[in-house]
């Protein structure tokens, strides 16, 4: 086995023993939370005190098997640490969500999505098996044969059965260019009917698709931007520098064209945060010039929104213009693909918020996940959108109007930001009996939150 090989195991394996030893130091009845220094959920959360665990011996990649196709990351592993060590063995995970800053456990109790998702489903179903400290002390491997209640219940449930340490992930071949096309839409209607084509081919115009996702910037206006991979050598375009990734997909009709690495098409979300490093500046001109490059990214943008959340100077300057303060719309929803024109013709008319990332989904086997329990065998769309709106008259009242029209039309939710349900609602969609059972088992003394308490309650 190679010398750097075995320094990475006998680093990660000296990491979980920190790990284990800041646990068993906390005492008996203390809660338990991580301590790391980024984080991608959006929840206003309640100041607990508690001393959070060690991960700082788990970060890194510990081995890539070239000829398996597969990969031993560690929980705190990010995604951007993985496709730098994946992609010298032309490899990459089968869906590599869009920021740089979400680690490998994350995405798989928090659920990650990106363009590959449509074919690959999501980050947990290429998981073939983790290493978790569960709630209640103990180290287990869970796999579908192995602890298999803990496996399937383990998605969605944020840290609140356990903590990934290590995860054994698919990795899949894949070429060093993403060639893309940028197809604009002047209906809704029309957008999901090429949609649905594409999910039932896995190709456009005779061509397979590797990757798919769009943009919504108005009813009129819609764009599916499709990526196929490509050995073939030529120009490439440049995200991180003057040019806005977004700002490039918009034309007035028909398709246009665009080049990537594959590294860049994987971030090319991260240098604008999609869209939203608009509201610190950074996409103006001028202010542009003289950002440092490497401060144009998610880590940047999330420090400085908790910054803004910390002295409420968004509130603070709406108050001086005479508005009222803002109430925070960041969501990720999933609507079946049969229903989702109607949702985005309710958005559109309701929320006041553009541009809408939209990202495809599909099962990636018939495999269920109880604690978010798509169907396997339904298309459905990922509907993305992150802004704020005026309050209105009661908390969260933006926030609650999305999660009943989602429900009205058999969608889901995602929980990394603010939720509203009532305990026998979110107990009907998120898997409660399941998620009480292996709570029982993997957590009996509740040293980690419930799930209605961290993703709800916000406690």
């Amino acid at each position: 086995m190679p010398a750097a090989v075995l320094d990475a195991q006998s680093a990660h394996a000296a990491g979980v023993q920190r790990l284990l030893a800041s646990y068993r130091a906390l005492p008996a009845t203390a809660p338990i939370r991580l301590a790391k220094p980024t984080s991608n959920l959006f929840r206003t959360r309640t100041k607990t005190g508690a001393a959070g665990l060690d991960t700082s011996g788990l970060t890194g990649v510990i081995a890539v098997d070239v000829e398996g196709r597969t990969a031993d990351v560690a929980g705190m592993c990010t995604y951007d640490d993985l496709v730098a060590e994946t992609l010298r063995y032309g490899l990459a995970p089968l869906v590599v969500p869009q920021l740089k800053t979400i680690t490998l456990g994350g995405a798989v109790t928090g659920l990650g999505i990106e363009s590959t998702s449509f074919r690959s489903g999501l980050p947990h179903e290429s998981v073939l098996e983790l290493d978790i400290l569960t709630g209640g002390g103990e180290m287990l491997t869970a796999s579908p044969g192995e602890n298999a209640a803990l496996y399937r219940a383990f998605p969605n449930s944020y840290g609140t059965l356990g903590y990934a340490t290590r995860l054994r992930i698919e990795l899949e071949p894949v070429k060093p260019f993403v060639a893309l096309t940028h197809v604009r839409f002047h209906t809704l209607a029309d957008l999901m009917t090429t949609l649905e084509s594409i999910l039932a081919t896995g190709r456009l115009d005779g061509a397979a698709v590797d990757y798919l996702d769009g943009v919504v910037f108005a009813p009129d206006e819609s764009y599916l931007c499709v990526g196929r991979q490509t050995s073939a050598p030529g120009p490439v375009s440049d995200y991180t520098g003057q040019q806005v990734y977004y700002r490039s997909l918009r034309h007035a009709n028909g398709a246009t064209h665009d080049r990537l690495t594959l590294h860049d098409y994987f971030w090319r979300w991260d240098t604008d945060w999609f869209w939203c490093s608009e509201a610190f500046g950074a996409q103006h001109p001028l202010i542009r010039r003289i950002w440092p490059r490497r401060y144009r990214n998610s880590r940047t943008y999330g420090k400085l929104m908790k910054i803004e959340q910390r002295f409420q100077i968004g509130d603070r300057i709406e108050k001086l213009r005479g508005r009222p303060p803002r109430e925070r719309v960041v969501q990720d929803v999933e609507v079946p693909t049969t229903r989702c024109v109607e949702f985005l013709d309710w958005f559109l008319s309701s929320v006041p918020i553009t541009p809408i990332w939209l990202c495809p989904l599909r099962l990636r086997d018939d495999d269920r996940w109880p604690l978010y329990p798509i169907r396997p065998e339904q298309n459905y769309l990922n509907v993305g959108f992150w802004s704020t709106v005026p309050v209105g008259r009661t908390p969260g009242e933006m926030n609650r109007r999305i999660e009943r029209k989602v429900g009205e039309l058999d969608g889901h939710k995602s929980l990394y930001s603010d939720s509203y349900y009532s305990r026998a609602e979110f107990d009907e969609l998120y898997g409660g009996d399941v998620y009480r059972a292996v709570k029982k088992r993997y957590d009996p003394d509740s040293r980690l939150l419930d799930l209605y308490s961290k993703a709800v309650q916000r406690r």
